[in-house]
């Protein structure tokens, strides 16, 4: 028995996934195993015909591969480079995917191209997902009602995440009340004073590990997008954020000052109320992750991401400098160092 064949009777999902693939076309090879993320999900490589393809596994009892295959198929409508789904059953939680490759922007930064050069390419990706998005076709009208908001409730109930797992973490016990109410109240003053934006498409989890450096048909590379099933209609100075202020990398001070001015010249917003959403929209993004990377820890058994809390910290103690962000601030000072030690690890 080969060793891909032994992986797969020692897993069942992986041998009901082999089964999928063989159903489909009897050419495919045993799946071999690709990756995982923070979540539940799965990827595999199986190859037919010398072509290599991506199969996604996610169990249906933990996720749903519906909105995955939305936002797909609303991606590539728009015209961005998102993979082609080839086949899935929704039911089992595998999806056929094109291959993509392996260069992400995080790979292509270590093999040395120029920081500024990709993350120019990926602010332009994301000016034109969003101008693509305003003027969007008539096809993607229903498909974009199904799409989440990124309301008010929904971003406080993220936030939530930093008292429901890190206090524990740093405190030995859960947040009393009165800290939980004082927490909530501030953000919802934060919140509250958000000024008004077009709303948008948001991916939530744009950053380097899920941009791929593609070649082009002509005009250069291009940007592939991945890890959109999370998408939801939102503020368009989320993903900018998310982009600028990495959970995982340093971004270069100077580049990310070069793209943030370049999107406040180029874009349809006014300067105050994009700078405002972007400074409080930063810190509620890294607020939450402090929170989802101790859960990942802790509940998920995946300590390796606890090595980036330092860094969250480092973006909240500067994030929590501006007037926007005073009342959660206060609470900060009330609670923690500022500077976040001691970091749950």
């Amino acid at each position: 028995m080969s060793p891909a064949a032994t992986a797969a009777v020692a897993d069942p999902r992986r041998a009901a996934l082999d089964r999928w693939l063989q159903d489909i076309h009897p050419g495919f090879a045993p799946a071999c195993p690709l990756g995982s993320d923070a979540s539940f999900r799965r990827y595999f490589r199986s190859v037919r015909d010398d072509t290599s393809h991506v199969v996604m596994d996610a169990p249906p009892e933990h996720e749903d591969v519906g909105p995955f295959l939305r936002v797909a198929a609303i991606l590539r409508t728009l015209g961005l480079r998102a993979p082609e789904v080839l086949a899935a059953d929704r039911a089992r939680g595998f999806v056929l995917l094109e291959d993509l490759g392996d260069r992400t922007f995080t790979r292509a930064l270590a093999q040395g191209v120029p920081e500024a050069e990709l993350y120019r390419m990926a602010a332009e990706t994301l000016r034109r997902l969003q101008a693509r998005w305003a003027g969007r076709p008539d096809a993607i009208g229903p498909e974009a009602e199904r799409l989440p908001v990124y309301d008010h409730a929904r971003l406080l109930d993220e936030a939530r995440l930093l008292v429901e797992w890190y206090w524990p973490e740093v405190h030995g016990a859960a947040a009393p009340e009165t800290v939980r109410e004082g927490f909530e109240q501030a953000w919802g003053e934060v919140l509250g004073r958000l000024p008004e934006l077009p709303s948008t498409l948001v991916l939530r989890d744009f950053h380097v590990d899920n941009l791929m450096l593609l070649p082009g048909a002509g005009d250069g590379p291009v940007c592939g997008l991945l890890d959109f099933q999370d998408a939801v209609i939102g503020s368009p100075a989320y993903d900018l954020v998310s982009l600028l202020e990495d959970a995982r990398r340093d971004v270069s001070p100077a580049v990310a000052q070069s793209i943030l001015e370049d999107t406040l010249a180029s874009g349809p917003w006014s300067a105050g109320p994009f700078l405002h959403h972007y400074r409080v929209l930063g810190v509620q993004r890294t607020v939450k992750i402090i929170g989802i990377f101790t859960r990942l820890a802790r509940r998920d058994l995946k300590p390796g991401y606890q090595v980036h809390q330092p860094r969250l910290w480092r973006l909240l103690e500067r994030g929590l400098q501006t007037t926007e962000l005073e009342p959660v601030a206060g609470w900060f000072r009330r609670h923690f160092r500022v500077d976040g030690r001691p970091c749950a690890r």
